[in-house]
């Protein structure tokens, strides 16, 4: 990962800050694209940037170009949670902003950042899904429509690019304890846990060393897959 360019969205918090620290120590230059960057984080260079809004993630392509010369490496990352109440009560708004943020922005980051590596003739794409993409979560109708939206979405760019150079794979990790839990109930968080066989959430360092794995040189023959973080509760 030495001097590799490693974009990650949402990298203030969260999995996003444990990327960004992990692949700074594998010697990738990092950059951090959020609404809000954290300068105290060390990043190489940050966009202040909304991946919801086409110009928004435009403009910060533009930018990390203009400052770091190329992108080896796209992390998909920022994501909401939105409420934890049943479909047919859950807010039209926060449905369209989960739907924006969770799977519309990985799709408008991808089109803005795949063209640069096809042209380089290699490159990493790594989508954060969930395992609510997998099983649907009760009370999360959004937000596990949106993550399965985005395990298709890899399944469909990584055919798409096989024969590239550019490979792409996503990750579907159980909760963890990130910011996204002060989105949720204290009762929404005891039932999903009950659901982990080895009865603990996911820990941000394990999501960010299976991110550097696909990021990096290891990982050769995997393409269009989705890699399981859950401690037991998704066996596929």
């Amino acid at each position: 990962m030495k001097d590799k360019v490693v974009v990650i969205t949402g990298a203030a918090k969260g999995f996003g800050r444990a990327i960004a620290q992990r692949a700074a120590a594998e010697g990738a230059r990092v950059v951090g694209w959020d609404i809000a960057p954290d300068a105290a984080q060390g990043l190489h260079h940050a966009e202040t940037m909304d991946v919801s809004q086409p110009d928004s993630v435009a403009g910060a392509m533009a930018g990390t170009l203009a400052a770091m010369g190329r992108i080896d490496v796209l992390v998909n990352n920022a994501g909401v949670n939105g409420p934890t109440v049943p479909n047919w009560e859950y807010p039209v708004e926060d449905w369209y902003r989960v739907i924006a943020v969770d799977l519309s922005g990985v799709f408008l980051c991808v089109r803005a950042v795949v063209p640069h590596m096809l042209e380089r003739g290699e490159g990493r794409v790594v989508n954060i899904a969930s395992v609510a993409g997998k099983e649907g979560n009760a009370n999360a109708g959004p937000y596990s429509a949106a993550k399965a939206g985005v395990i298709a979405l890899t399944k469909s760019l990584g055919k798409e690019l096989a024969a590239s150079g550019v490979l792409v794979n996503c990750i579907t990790p159980a909760m963890a304890e990130t910011d996204l839990l002060k989105e949720m109930t204290p009762e929404y968080i005891e039932g999903i846990k009950a659901k982990i066989p080895m009865g603990r959430l996911c820990r941000v360092e394990e999501v960010a060393e299976m991110v550097v794995f696909l990021s990096g040189p290891g990982c050769t023959f995997s393409t269009g897959a989705v890699f399981d973080l859950t401690g037991g509760r998704s066996v596929y």
